[in-house]
């Protein structure tokens, strides 16, 4: 009986059709919500992000009964960003790299003590060689030089070229990475900085990069236009203060004693301070210091940025500026090396042209200034852009000054910019093409991270 019960089996088996083997169904055979759902995933994930790396840490406009010529500006701005106003500076202004590499490079050869250069852009060339003579000079020379480069801006920055300064006794330095195999946690955080400190009573910042780009005169549409100042007096100690807290946050040493911090003589007549800004420390100072110095805001507004990307809380106390009669004039550039960056910032600018704000795209080469000039007597500059990036998620460097002769000569570099720009209309803008808008809107949900 077992045996035609094994038969019987295996007769059914010849005569049974041989089924495929199964094969795993894919993500869209199990369901028609896959893909729509990582999609989604993946927009709520950058949402998330863009939120959580976005300036919010002031959320009501700033209302104030004084402007920034009155004693109880001073008296507020210097605690809201941790720096108190000092006295007796004397300020110098150079536009473009033919009036400030010269400048630099004759403070570096003349150097006593110490030299502190922290950059975001360094790219090798011919103005990085003439830096790295000048280095390598004072360094053979007995001074104590720190090179402080951001990892990202230095991308371009040949490492033979980082080895001659080394081999000089120049102390070069990735910012919050000495050693190659170290990343930082933020991949996304730069040192937007730009300082350079002698002997701890010279400072120069601005927006200006060791790049051959900013050689000339902003002539052509590859060079790049450009204001940086010195100061000399008791500001510069909170410049190189600046800098020392991110050499801190790199090597975990301090930079000590009467070669870097002086005793500095009053050297003018401009009160002005200088202060930091990063995620880690200060957060969003440059964002309140920009957002206090336009509710003081009683007369004039001049605003010179490459990118100018305002928020939502910024836009509203512009157009506030507008209704108590404060003129605002805007330039940015025509020619810009981001378009992303530029259709982010274009994105934001409609209210503004429409609140009567004067917009001008600056013409002959790409615009790169960071200023800002209130009631012609506070000049706000230094390395931060008018943007989230800047206000939220960089390091960066401002320098404040209330003096009336500085701001009148900003206010004449400002005037020149704009017989190179063109004004746009609120009419032009309004007429642009469809693509163009819809270009803009997808880009300034992009803005967090401009």
């Amino acid at each position: 009986m077992p045996r035609i019960l094994e038969r019987f089996h295996r007769f059914r088996q010849q005569r049974r059709p041989a089924r495929p083997p199964r094969r795993p169904s894919s993500p869209a055979q199990r369901s028609p919500w896959f893909w729509p759902g990582i999609a989604a995933a993946v927009v709520v994930g950058f949402g998330l992000y863009f939120w959580l790396t976005s300036a919010r840490i002031l959320g009501e406009p700033i209302a104030v009964d004084y402007g920034p010529r009155d004693a109880a500006f001073v008296s507020a701005m210097g605690p809201v960003v941790g720096a108190e106003f000092t006295q007796g500076n004397r300020v110098r202004t150079y536009v473009n790299g033919d009036e400030f590499f010269p400048a630099m490079l004759e403070a570096i050869r003349d150097a006593k003590r110490t030299i502190t250069l922290e950059t975001y852009i360094w790219t090798s060339g011919l103005i990085s060689d003439r830096f790295i003579a000048a280095l390598s000079e004072a360094a053979g020379n007995g001074v104590k030089v720190h090179v402080l480069v951001d990892g990202m801006g230095t991308l371009k920055f040949k490492e033979e070229d980082k080895q001659r300064l080394r081999d000089a006794g120049v102390h070069v330095l990735t910012y919050g990475r000495e050693h190659w195999y170290e990343v930082k946690p933020n991949i996304n955080h730069r040192t937007h900085r730009k300082i350079l400190v002698i002997d701890g009573v010279t400072g120069f910042t601005g927006g200006m990069c060791i790049d051959d780009r900013w050689l000339g005169n902003a002539d052509h549409e590859k060079s790049w236009r450009e204001t940086q100042v010195r100061v000399d007096g008791p500001v510069v100690r909170q410049m190189q203060a600046v800098f020392a807290a991110n050499w801190l946050q790199t090597t975990g040493a301090l930079l000590l004693g009467e070669d870097y911090f002086p005793e500095i003589r009053m050297d003018g007549d401009a009160i002005a301070h200088c202060f930091k800004n990063g995620p880690n420390e200060s957060p969003e100072s440059t964002r309140l210091a920009h957002l206090f110095a336009i509710a003081a805001a009683r007369e004039s507004i001049d605003i010179a940025h490459a990118y100018f990307v305002p928020d939502d809380l910024a836009i509203s106390m512009l157009i506030a500026a507008r209704e108590r009669g404060v003129r605002i004039r805007v330039i940015v550039p025509a020619i810009n090396d981001s378009r992303i960056g530029r259709a982010a910032s274009r994105s934001r600018w409609g209210p503004l042209l429409a609140a009567g704000v004067e917009f001008h795209l600056y013409q002959p080469a790409m615009f790169h200034v960071k200023s800002m000039i209130v009631d012609r007597v506070l000049v706000t500059i230094g390395s931060a852009n008018f943007d989230n990036r800047s206000f939220a998620i960089n390091d960066e460097i401002t320098l404040n000054v209330l003096d009336p002769a500085a701001a009148a000569e900003h206010h004449r570099i400002f005037e020149a910019d704009l017989e190179r720009s063109v004004p746009l209309t609120l009419e032009e803008f309004e007429a642009r093409p469809l693509y163009i808008k819809a270009t803009d809107h997808l880009a300034g949900l992009l803005r967090s991270q401009f």
